[in-house]
């Protein structure tokens, strides 16, 4: 394994990315606030599966594919980011529901689904594995270099999911005083929408 001067440095990074309030969080917190904690909690499952495909990709090399092939990269940014602006527009102009249904959860695993695909569909995912795991991977140490890519991406991805799970149980207390007021029902749904279409449109319109 590499020396302990480069895993506490590897913890240190791995947590103030996690806390940092990235586009994986902002997803969750914006599921959660249309579809309650069920919702947000299934999002943070499906972004965190969503990871794992993007960890393997980097332990295989296929990350790298989107430096080689900028086109590759491009065209995975404006199909995740139509795909955040599609599920925006969904969430604000949905019918109006009244009641405790107002809160309910996507059908089952329509969250989960949706968020795994916006998390795959993300290309900056990838390039963030391929620029920081090889930061601390030592290729003299025992492990190979693939299991240590494999384990430091696996760590960051489950840090990430917990500081997910928190902001899902921040914004639900929100949701609980949302729950019987049907303004700040619609405020918050409206929150949730724009906060996805904003999402995508910064996607599409980054420039890296």
């Amino acid at each position: 394994m590499p020396e302990l001067e480069t895993l506490l440095a590897f913890a240190a990074a791995t947590l103030i990315f996690a806390v940092m309030p990235g586009p994986a969080l902002l997803f969750t917190a914006a599921q959660t606030l249309a579809h309650g904690k069920r919702g947000g909690m299934r999002a943070a499952f499906g972004i965190h599966c969503g990871g794992i495909v993007h960890v393997i990709a980097a332990t295989l090399g296929l990350a790298s594919l989107f430096s080689l092939a900028p086109f590759l990269y491009t065209a995975f940014k404006i199909g995740g980011a139509v795909y955040l602006i599609y599920l925006g527009t969904r969430i604000l102009f949905k019918p109006k529901i009244t009641g405790a249904d107002a809160i309910n959860p996507p059908p089952k695993n329509a969250a989960f689904f949706q968020s795994a695909l916006v998390e795959v569909l993300n290309p900056k995912t990838a390039l963030f594995f391929i620029a920081f795991l090889p930061q601390f991977v030592d290729p003299a140490a025992s492990l190979p270099v693939w299991a240590q890519f494999l384990i430091f991406g696996t760590i960051v991805n489950l840090a990430s999911s917990v500081a997910d799970i928190v902001a899902i149980v921040l914004t639900g207390h929100a949701m609980s005083w949302a729950q019987n007021n049907g303004l700040a029902e619609r405020v918050t749904r409206w929150i949730g929408g724009s906060v996805l279409i904003g999402l995508g449109a910064h996607l599409a319109l980054s420039r890296d």
